[in-house]
């Protein structure tokens, strides 16, 4: 039985790549950073709270990384932790390099201290690309981030690079483009267009404030990217890999999508509120999935009309029983 240590295992992505890991007979280990609140809700939503074992620790403290690599003695380990929302790493900068960024050079050097011969798995962004050099963004598309946590994405995406090309040690990054599911964050756009449609059919809330929906994005289910994760760690060789749909898709559209699924049209709920535009937005972002298919064998499954409805149908769910 292989063993796999997820960082960030209680959030969206954490959570399917656990239960696909299981799915596939591993023993999951997770590190959890101690917190008031309740993390672990989407291990409950998909049944998987009792299969995992939790293992306390801080992508900013080495040594309980250490502590956590000698407990969990994994085969694999996938680093999903990050302070992770946009948004965000303008208010906190400082914190979204300490975690976002050095964090990943701190689990790779305890990676190297504990046992090199474990693969590991870095959660690179498309928010890396930001500023696009080019109109579809692929593995060797220049960098140009457009926000804090761009730029510690970036850091931590070199410094995979870095210790492979160092140390000769199994590490590679997923450039992975937004991907979205009921359990994303509420602070995301998709999630925060979903619930308000949901509360918005409801009765419970009246309008939908925000910023610019003119944005594109290539947007894919969470579910299907987690196991381009897992394939990349499964290969001879490590290396980089762009996941993505290949198609981009603005707010407003996937705003219609939302609201005509329950019978609703968009114009008459949604509101600008300048207070949402980025000091720093990106436009577009649109991802060359090409290399993943070839090697990987790996592609989508879901469609984002199919993905927003899954949302939209289980934050009507939720709505209904709180």
């Amino acid at each position: 039985m292989k063993t796999a240590l997820i960082t960030g295992i209680t959030g969206q992505d954490g959570a399917y790549l656990a239960r696909l890991l299981l799915e596939k007979n591993y023993k999951v280990y997770g590190i959890v950073a101690r917190r008031s609140t309740n993390t672990q809700w989407r291990l409950e939503y998909l049944d998987i709270a009792n299969q995992v074992e939790i293992v306390e620790g801080d992508m900013t403290d080495l040594s309980s990384l250490i502590r956590a690599l000698k407990i969990s003695q994994p085969a694999e380990v996938y680093n999903l932790a990050a302070q992770s929302f946009v948004g965000t790493s303008w208010e906190q900068p400082i914190v979204t390099a300490q975690v976002t960024g050095v964090g990943v050079l701190n689990i790779i050097e305890a990676i190297r201290l504990v046992n090199p011969e474990i693969k590991f798995y870095q959660a690179s962004t498309s928010e890396m690309f930001g500023l696009i050099q080019e109109s579809m963004q692929s593995e060797s598309t220049p960098f140009y981030p457009r926000s804090p946590y761009g730029v510690a994405k970036l850091y931590g995406h070199w410094i995979t690079v870095n210790y492979r090309e160092s140390f000769n040690m199994f590490t590679c990054s997923g450039i992975l483009f937004n991907h979205e599911s009921p359990l994303r964050g509420i602070e995301f756009v998709t999630r925060k267009v979903t619930d308000a449609v949901a509360k918005i059919k409801l009765g419970r809330q009246k309008e939908l404030r925000l910023g610019n929906i003119d944005a594109k994005r290539d947007w894919g289910f969470a579910g299907d990217y987690v196991e381009a994760m897992w394939l990349m760690l499964q290969q001879e060789k490590p290396d980089d890999f762009v996941i993505a749909t290949g198609e981009t898709t603005t707010v407003r559209d996937m705003c219609k999508i939302a609201f005509e699924h329950v019978g609703l049209t968009y114009e008459d709920f949604v509101v600008i509120d300048p207070k949402f535009y980025r000091p720093a937005e990106v436009d577009v972002l649109l991802g060359n999935p090409g290399k993943a298919k070839k090697v990987l064998g790996w592609s989508p499954k879901t469609n984002l009309r199919q993905l927003i409805t899954m949302m939209v149908d289980a934050d009507l769910e939720r709505n209904k029983n709180n």
